[in-house]
Protein backbone atom coordinates (compact mmCIF):
# COMPACT_ATOMS: atom_id res chain seq x y z
CA UNK A 1 0.00 0.00 0.00
CA UNK A 2 1.18 3.51 -0.82
CA UNK A 3 -0.32 6.82 0.20
CA UNK A 4 0.65 10.07 -1.48
CA UNK A 5 -0.53 13.25 0.22
CA UNK A 6 -0.39 16.59 -1.52
CA UNK A 7 -1.94 20.03 -1.55
CA UNK A 8 -0.27 21.65 1.42
CA UNK A 9 1.18 25.13 1.32
CA UNK A 10 1.26 28.57 2.83
CA UNK A 11 -2.02 30.44 3.20
CA UNK A 12 -3.26 33.47 5.11
CA UNK A 13 -5.68 33.10 7.98
CA UNK A 14 -9.20 32.72 6.67
CA UNK A 15 -8.02 31.09 3.48
CA UNK A 16 -8.61 27.61 2.10
CA UNK A 17 -6.61 24.61 1.01
CA UNK A 18 -7.58 21.22 -0.36
CA UNK A 19 -5.44 18.26 0.54
CA UNK A 20 -5.45 15.08 -1.52
CA UNK A 21 -4.42 11.58 -0.57
CA UNK A 22 -3.93 9.15 -3.46
CA UNK A 23 -3.92 5.51 -2.38
CA UNK A 24 -2.54 2.58 -4.34
CA UNK A 25 -1.99 -1.09 -3.71
CA UNK A 26 -4.14 -3.36 -1.55
CA UNK A 27 -6.24 -0.62 -0.05
CA UNK A 28 -9.32 -2.85 0.09
CA UNK A 29 -7.93 -4.28 3.31
CA UNK A 30 -8.71 -1.00 5.01
CA UNK A 31 -12.22 0.23 5.72
CA UNK A 32 -11.52 3.85 6.52
CA UNK A 33 -9.34 6.74 5.48
CA UNK A 34 -8.44 9.60 7.74
CA UNK A 35 -6.42 12.74 8.14
CA UNK A 36 -4.15 13.50 11.07
CA UNK A 37 -1.88 16.41 11.82
CA UNK A 38 1.15 17.09 13.93
CA UNK A 39 2.28 20.54 14.93
CA UNK A 40 5.83 21.21 16.16
CA UNK A 41 6.25 20.03 19.73
CA UNK A 42 2.81 18.45 19.85
CA UNK A 43 1.44 14.95 19.55
CA UNK A 44 -0.21 13.73 16.41
CA UNK A 45 -3.91 14.62 16.35
CA UNK A 46 -6.83 13.00 14.58
CA UNK A 47 -8.52 15.51 12.30
CA UNK A 48 -11.16 13.65 10.29
CA UNK A 49 -12.12 10.19 9.05
CA UNK A 50 -14.54 8.59 6.61
CA UNK A 51 -15.18 5.14 5.25
CA UNK A 52 -14.30 4.31 1.67
CA UNK A 53 -17.90 3.15 1.24
CA UNK A 54 -19.36 6.46 2.34
CA UNK A 55 -21.46 7.14 5.37
CA UNK A 56 -20.82 9.44 8.25
CA UNK A 57 -17.64 11.39 8.61
CA UNK A 58 -15.98 12.16 11.93
CA UNK A 59 -14.14 15.33 12.87
CA UNK A 60 -12.23 16.60 15.82
CA UNK A 61 -14.12 19.44 17.47
CA UNK A 62 -11.65 22.14 16.50
CA UNK A 63 -12.28 21.67 12.76
CA UNK A 64 -16.03 20.99 12.71
CA UNK A 65 -17.80 23.37 10.38
CA UNK A 66 -14.55 24.36 8.65
CA UNK A 67 -13.08 21.13 7.27
CA UNK A 68 -14.76 18.54 5.08
CA UNK A 69 -13.42 15.07 4.35
CA UNK A 70 -14.51 13.24 1.22
CA UNK A 71 -13.38 10.39 -0.97
CA UNK A 72 -13.55 9.37 -4.62
CA UNK A 73 -13.67 5.60 -4.75
CA UNK A 74 -13.05 5.45 -8.50
CA UNK A 75 -9.85 7.43 -8.08
CA UNK A 76 -8.89 5.79 -4.79
CA UNK A 77 -8.34 9.28 -3.46
CA UNK A 78 -9.41 11.05 -0.29
CA UNK A 79 -9.63 14.78 0.18
CA UNK A 80 -9.65 17.26 3.02
CA UNK A 81 -11.19 20.61 2.15
CA UNK A 82 -10.04 23.14 4.70
CA UNK A 83 -11.81 26.48 4.90
CA UNK A 84 -11.50 29.28 7.40
CA UNK A 85 -7.96 28.28 8.20
CA UNK A 86 -6.41 29.53 11.41
CA UNK A 87 -2.77 29.80 12.49
CA UNK A 88 -3.51 26.99 14.96
CA UNK A 89 -4.14 24.70 11.97
CA UNK A 90 -0.47 24.92 11.06
CA UNK A 91 0.95 21.39 11.06
CA UNK A 92 2.16 18.55 8.92
CA UNK A 93 -0.93 16.73 7.70
CA UNK A 94 -0.89 12.97 7.14
CA UNK A 95 -3.40 10.66 5.59
CA UNK A 96 -3.84 7.17 6.91
CA UNK A 97 -5.80 3.97 6.35
CA UNK A 98 -7.60 2.19 9.11
CA UNK A 99 -10.30 -0.21 10.15
CA UNK A 100 -12.59 1.94 12.29
CA UNK A 101 -13.45 5.42 11.05
CA UNK A 102 -13.93 7.11 14.41
CA UNK A 103 -11.13 5.45 16.37
CA UNK A 104 -7.77 7.17 15.89
CA UNK A 105 -6.02 4.16 17.39
CA UNK A 106 -7.30 1.91 14.61
CA UNK A 107 -5.45 3.67 11.81
CA UNK A 108 -2.60 1.43 10.80
CA UNK A 109 -1.00 2.63 7.58
CA UNK A 110 0.48 6.09 7.13
CA UNK A 111 1.61 8.12 4.20
CA UNK A 112 4.15 10.91 4.16
CA UNK A 113 2.90 14.28 5.30
CA UNK A 114 2.23 17.56 3.60
CA UNK A 115 3.00 20.85 5.33
CA UNK A 116 0.22 23.35 5.94
CA UNK A 117 1.25 26.77 7.21
CA UNK A 118 -1.32 29.43 8.07
CA UNK A 119 -0.05 32.95 8.59
CA UNK A 120 -1.83 35.51 10.72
Amino acid sequence: VQLQASGGGLVQAGGSLRLSCAASGRTSTYYSVGWFRQAPGKEREFVAGISWRGGSAYYTDSVKGRFTISRDVAKNTAYLQMNGLKPTDTAVYYCALGTIVSDPDRYEYWGQGTQVTVSS
